[in-house]
């Protein structure tokens, strides 16, 4: 490693580029979060500016490894089905009493929240949420937005409601304040919930869109639809033709899926296949123009049997998913499944061409077309949740009792301070796999590997940023604009400074550079540390107002067929009303 050898302020001055750059690469996502919060940390491990011992040290942050304890256990809940009777029983009233349903659903997503992580609770109610708006025959996207709204003021009731609370935990306690109880932020959490919930029902319907989604788009078409392969015979009128040009391909019922020559795919050239002698082409058709095919004297079906009736679904890309990070070319869905994928939904764009060279990322939505059976192995091998209509697994529901159980005595002796979460959390995670609620395979698949990776590095740039000078750099530049304010005022500026900051970058990156910064700046105003924390806490996850704020309102944007805009429209005043309601009360509940 390379010691510089800087006089101050230069390491401080070299650190603050350092993290300047990455927020730059943060915003313009040319690189993944957690690949530029490596570079950044071993940037300033290289020059120096992060002491190797540093380093080493944020791996016994136990901040971390609850959070993928916690993770494990959502994993146990998940496989055994506890989660799937509650969302049945709100589906039951979906037609008879809507509004009920919708309080019902919503209510259940605030107090899952607050003791399971947020995201995988997304996951599974993204389904059923499409599913109820169907019954009620409204837009999927007037419910997944507020689904994500709750689930995130959902995670701030308890410490354990989102890996935010216990980050930003874990770096307070490495600064020396004493450890957050798990339910010591939920006065203030509840009553963020309820003002959000009532500026939602008071606003939300006329401030959501109407948009329409690929699942909405695809009620129109035809439920019947039929992949066939057909093949060119040595004396066929189409031989030197391009495909696209054929006139039997060009009627309206008929698509062109896939030129097969040999074992060879010419799907990525399309446009400039010409066909010969002993081709196979993949048609996706209906009923009547499968039929024509089979009198067709320029073609003949390659087999009969390879006939066979399909469905089109929608499938949302969620964590633990495992085509995450491949690109549709490398999974060879096709060859391995025998499902196409037609198209593929990222950020309210609609993909239809170059597939195969799409890497899977979390938050996408891919359109899928084949057998029934073929897409529910799919499914279950790669853990694809389907947005269409719920999927259903076969679950573990005679240890549900276990996994339940698990998570209440976390929660419990948590509560009673009994022992630290990290302890109990391990426990319960030997329990739930011991007693096979969940496979050891199935069960690290939910921890989410690139979130841990960016709180690691992310860690070690708070560190770096502590050692070299940076933190009190900054504080001493902004103390004497806050001295003499209210607190009131100071809360509040240390607050939106961290939501606006969290609109724009991962929501943990912000709380392990803002954390120790708000921690110093309060010592250097003369007052207690621990509401400054909890503004950082609260402004690094209670952010609605993009879609990148947080990860579930990423999840929703694809299904909802949402535009960046639409976030801003709801998202933004509900941003001022809780932020409001949060700067009024931190200083009454924790005294400056």
């Amino acid at each position: 490693m390379f010691d510089l050898a800087l006089s101050p302020p230069l390491p401080a001055i070299l650190a603050l580029v350092i993290v300047s750059g990455m927020f730059v690469l943060f915003v313009t996502e040319i690189f993944p979060t957690e690949v530029v919060a490596i570079a950044g940390a071993a940037l300033m491990l290289v020059t120096g500016l992060l002491p190797y011992a540093d380093a080493v040290a944020v791996l016994s942050n136990t901040a971390p490894w609850t959070i993928a304890f916690m993770f494990l256990i959502m994993g146990g809940l998940v496989r055994t089905g506890a989660l799937d009777g509650l969302t049945r029983e709100v589906e039951k009233h979906a037609g008879s009493r809507p509004k009920l349903t919708i309080v019902m659903l919503f209510g259940f997503v605030v107090v899952a929240s607050g003791f399971m992580n947020n995201t995988p609770v997304v996951a599974v109610m993204i389904p059923v949420v499409i599913q109820i708006a169907r019954k009620l025959s409204i837009s999927p996207s007037k419910l997944l937005m507020p689904l994500s709204y709750f689930t995130i003021m959902g995670g701030m009731l308890t410490l354990i409601g989102t890996s935010t609370n216990l980050l930003v935990d874990g770096v307070a306690r490495d600064r020396g304040l004493a450890h957050f109880s798990i339910f010591e932020i939920a006065p203030l959490g509840i009553t963020v919930a309820l003002s959000g919930a009532v500026f939602m029902a008071l606003f939300a319907d006329k401030l959501l869109p109407d948009r329409v989604s690929m699942s909405d788009l695809l009620a129109g078409r035809r439920a019947m639809k039929y992949f066939t392969e057909v093949a060119v015979p040595e004396d066929s009128d189409v031989i030197g033709t391009p495909v696209l040009d054929v006139p039997l391909f060009k009627r309206e019922g008929i698509r062109v899926i896939d030129v097969l020559r040999g074992d060879a795919s010419l799907r990525r050239d399309m446009g400039s296949a010409v066909l010969a002698a002993g081709d196979r082409v993949v048609l996706r058709t209906e009923m009547a123009d499968l039929l024509d095919l089979q009198q067709s004297k320029t073609l003949r079906l390659v087999d009969k049997l390879s006939s066979v009736q399909t469905e089109t679904v929608e499938v949302l890309i969620s964590p633990g998913c495992r085509m995450i990070g491949r690109t549709l070319g490398e999974l060879r869905l096709r060859r391995r499944y025998g499902v196409y994928t037609l198209a593929a939904h990222r950020r309210n764009q609609n993909i239809g061409r170059q597939l195969d060279d799409l890497e899977v990322r979390v938050g996408d939505t891919l359109l899928l077309e084949g057998a029934a059976e073929d897409i529910q192995r799919l499914a279950l091998d790669m853990e694809l949740v389907d947005v269409s209509r719920p999927t259903a697994k076969p679950f573990r529901r005679r240890n549900a009792p276990i996994a339940v159980g698990a998570l209440i005595a976390v929660v419990v002796l948590a509560g009673f301070d009994a022992a630290p979460i990290l302890a109990l959390a391990a426990v319960a995670v030997a329990v739930i796999l011991i007693t096979q609620c969940i496979d050891a395979d199935e069960a690290f698949s939910f921890i989410d590997g690139r979130l841990l990776a960016l709180i690691f590095a992310m860690l070690a740039v708070g560190a770096g940023l502590d050692h070299s000078g940076a933190v009190t750099l900054i504080v001493d530049a902004v103390a004497p604009w806050l001295m003499g304010l209210s607190p009131f005022l100071t809360i509040l500026c240390v607050y939106f400074l961290g939501q606006a900051l969290t609109e724009l970058l991962s929501n943990n990156a912000v709380a392990v550079i803002l954390t120790p910064i708000a921690i110093e700046l309060a010592a250097t105003l003369g007052m207690d540390p621990r509401p400054f924390v909890v503004a950082v806490m609260f402004s690094a996850s209670v952010a609605f107002a993009t879609p990148i704020g947080y990860q579930t309102n990423t999840m929703v944007y694809g299904p909802g067929g949402y535009r960046f805009t639409d976030y801003m429209r709801l998202g933004l005043p509900l941003n001022i009303v809780t932020g409001l309601v949060a700067c009024a009360l931190i200083p009454i509940l924790w005294p400056l």
